[in-house]
């Protein structure tokens, strides 16, 4: 195990305490009001609505936002999109961006050791929220972030983040309970109840998905591929995937996989707000697949000459096909090519050929009115 400054503090001094209240408080009085509330107002369909939305916007802004641009990088924006990403995803409480992004990289990095910031190997209460109990050592400040500390917009949300936390978390939901009828409501359900389930939706990203689920990628590490939870963080739960290829901006890699922050993402980029997105082959994925899939049969005694001969076959077949597509990319460039230098061709052409007309024209009309003044001759008894 590593020992490092902080881990030697007594428990009091490395408890996180603003942290362990918040994380403490907000269940206690979601799971004391929610029921006091509702029944005693109701609980209307406005308001219920209310919730799902905006968990779903929030969440949204933290797994397109925090995770898949500014912690990976995996595609980029248009401003105007990144400032709702940093104000909207402040609504989540998960702190900033830079914090956010930086243990997560961290995450990725050590993934599996006492230097990642939520092992599984510290066990499902850790990975899960524990980790967030404990202030982090100093020797990580900044280590992660060298990209993020240069962007102007990011280092303001951080500077800014508790007051513009409290107002998207608290106060933006207040003034829609307030805007129908209900600002207690508001306050309750669509900030203190949300809140608790958005950031344990999360949270169980990095506990659940390192304990359940299958592996069909990578399994040098415990990261696993959870559909259940993918169901419950817009497309994250497909961890196993997001391990092995970690700068794809998708999580869900098949179609019908359920990954709403992909498609979202594919949306921006229709719309002209999003570009540059990063994505794996699909050569790369299938040769992942096989080496895991090569794995399972070995372990259950399948010959290593008729699988090797199988993959051999899927491997060549994939390599033809490949070079046929290459080779007819590069003749459709080719005849895309000479298809532009015979238009340009013609349209020089067809430049002259207008310059030639307008000539002629104005030769004949000069032509024209220099003999205009000479008397027509007869032409009687012709």
């Amino acid at each position: 195990m590593q020992h490092t400054e902080t881990a030697k503090l007594p428990w009091y001094k490395k408890t996180n305490w603003p942290n362990a209240l918040f994380l403490v408080g907000t269940p206690l009085a979601a799971f004391t009001l929610t029921p006091i509330h509702v029944s005693l107002h109701g609980l209307s369909s406005g308001l219920v609505i209310f919730f799902f939305s905006y968990a779903m916007i929030t969440n949204l802004a933290v797994t397109a936002g925090y995770h898949r641009l500014f912690a990976h990088r995996s595609y980029d924006v248009s401003p105007v999109i990144k400032w709702l990403y940093l104000i909207v995803g402040a609504g989540a409480v998960q702190g900033s961006v830079l914090q956010w992004a930086s243990d997560h990289r961290r995450h990725h990095r050590e993934v599996d050791t006492y230097a990642d910031p939520y092992s599984i190997k510290r066990g499902f209460f850790f990975a899960h929220i524990g980790w967030l109990f404990v202030k982090d050592d100093p020797i990580y400040k900044d280590k992660f972030s060298p990209d993020l500390l240069a962007d102007k917009a990011i280092l303001w949300q951080h500077e800014h983040y508790y007051p513009l936390a409290m107002f998207m978390s608290f106060g933006f939901p207040t003034l829609v309970g307030w805007a129908m009828g209900n600002p207690w409501g508001g306050l309750i359900i669509g900030g203190i109840l949300r809140i608790v389930f958005t950031q344990h939706c999360t949270f169980f990203i990095n506990s659940l998905c390192h304990m359940i689920g299958n592996q069909p990628y990578n399994d040098k590490n415990s990261a696993k591929d959870n559909f259940f939870m993918a169901l419950f963080t817009c497309g994250e739960g497909y961890h196993n995937f997001h391990h092995r290829f970690a700068s794809d901006y998708r999580n869900g890699v098949r179609w019908w996989q359920w990954d709403p922050t992909k498609w979202w993402i594919q949306s921006l980029a229709f719309l002209g707000l999003a570009y540059r997105l990063k994505r794996v082959s699909s050569w790369e994925i299938l040769r992942a697949r096989m080496a895991q899939q090569q794995k399972q049969l070995l372990s259950r005694g399948v010959p290593a000459e008729t699988i090797n001969a199988r993959k051999t076959k899927i491997e060549t077949a994939q390599a033809r096909m490949r070079a046929l597509k290459e080779d007819y990319g590069k003749l459709k460039a080719s005849m895309q090519a000479q298809s532009r230098r015979r238009l340009l061709q013609l349209k020089a052409e067809l430049k002259v050929a207008k310059l030639e007309f307008r000539m002629a024209r104005a030769q004949w009309g000069a032509y024209f009115k220099t003999f205009k003044a000479v008397p027509a001759v007869s032409t009687a008894g012709y």
